[in-house]
């Protein structure tokens, strides 16, 4: 196929307004907040923007580099040993919301487990392009393939962060499917997989209780099932229209982290079903453009990479989404490009350059 001069225009302007998008909506979801906790509406949005211009300006940079210098195992392979160090070392440091998500180095905090998806998405591109016509070995490919991921998604579930663990399991099946895996061993995976799934969701204390609190929210309305029972009043009151930009109610004092987790329920509050279909619009659009990209490419290397980059960010937003409307149990995890996250959002969008540079091959 004929070289592309320039990188996909659609792809960029998706993700451009999607982040500028997220920005007007976590000013309009925190100013009140920000205001009685330090005095400046612009306390959250401040923040967001300043990893929003830097991870434009890591999109802008990475959109021009090859893509075909990370298909090198002097890439992946520290890659990983990097990020399998981040994720242990950040059992060293103080919990943060009962959680050891968090790695600190002076001024410096970030969450490692943003790192994990890209680096696995990374890995099976590379392991999995010349193993296309082997999938059928389960030892010598899908076991070595699952290995790296498995440990990841051991690792972040250690935290806990099973929305995250969860997104990782996701692009990897995905990743697999892609490149040939007979549906006979995602069964066996899932079955595999399920004494461990029961633990974590029914014997752990507090994931128990969400579970049962999605199942009857009514029970408890102002106890456990107080944010499931806000976030619908909030996405009910919207309506068709939403009662207008920064007028929603919810967000003051009822509607837990509406500018992280539950962003989506204060954009219907304000923007109503109107705006939030407009946002899913805009994830089906990049969607359709990653896949694009994905299936039009001829090097099998860019096809995983694209693929793998498209889908995680898919899943995430449709985790997001399907918790704020009680889809899903309660489970924290922000909305690609939307939520506010300075280490989420800027990993995204070094992401979304690679994905860019990708795009450069096709027609």
């Amino acid at each position: 196929m004929a070289k592309r001069v320039g990188v996909d225009k659609w792809l960029f302007g998706v993700v451009l307004l999607l982040v500028l998008f997220g920005l007007v909506m976590v000013f309009s979801a925190s100013a009140v907040m920000a205001t009685a906790e330090s005095g400046s509406p612009y306390k959250y949005v401040a923040k967001q923007a300043m990893f929003a211009l830097l991870g434009m300006g890591a999109l802008t940079i990475l959109m021009r580099v090859d893509y075909r210098r990370y298909n090198n195992p002097k890439v992946v392979f520290p890659g990983l040993a990097l990020t399998t160090l981040l994720l242990v070392s950040v059992f060293a440091m103080p919990k943060l919301n009962h959680t050891h998500r968090w790695f600190k180095a002076g001024f410096f905090t970030f969450q490692p487990s943003e790192l994990a998806t890209p680096l696995v998405i990374l890995f099976l591109a590379y392991f999995l392009q010349t193993r296309i016509h082997k999938m059928d070995d389960w030892r010598g490919t899908i076991l070595r393939a699952a290995l790296p991921p498995l440990v990841f998604i051991g690792l972040i579930m250690k935290q806990p962060d099973l929305g995250t663990a969860l997104v990782c399991a996701g692009v990897t099946l995905a990743m697999l499917y892609l490149a040939g895996m007979q549906v006979k061993w995602i069964g066996v995976g899932m079955l595999a997989s399920t004494p461990i799934m029961y633990y974590m969701l029914w014997m752990v204390p507090f994931r128990r209780a969400r579970i049962q609190t999605y199942l009857n929210p009514e029970s408890d309305p102002l106890g456990k099932g107080f944010h499931i029972m806000q976030s619908l009043i909030a996405v009910g009151t919207g309506g068709f229209r939403g009662l207008g930009l920064m007028e929603g109610r919810q967000k003051l004092y009822f509607l837990p982290e509406a500018w992280t987790d539950f962003i989506f329920a204060n954009i219907s509050e304000e923007l109503g079903l109107l705006g939030a279909l407009t946002l899913v619009g805009l994830f089906v659009m990049f969607g359709y453009r990653g896949m694009r990209a994905a299936f039009l490419s001829t090097d099998p290397f860019a096809r995983f990479m694209a693929f793998g980059l498209t889908t995680a960010i898919l899943i995430q937003a449709f985790f997001n989404m399907s918790v704020a409307v009680a889809l899903l149990p309660t489970k924290g995890i922000t909305l690609p490009f939307i939520s506010f996250g300075g280490t989420s959002l800027f990993v995204t969008l070094a992401g979304m350059g690679v994905l860019l540079n990708i795009t450069r091959e096709i027609d």
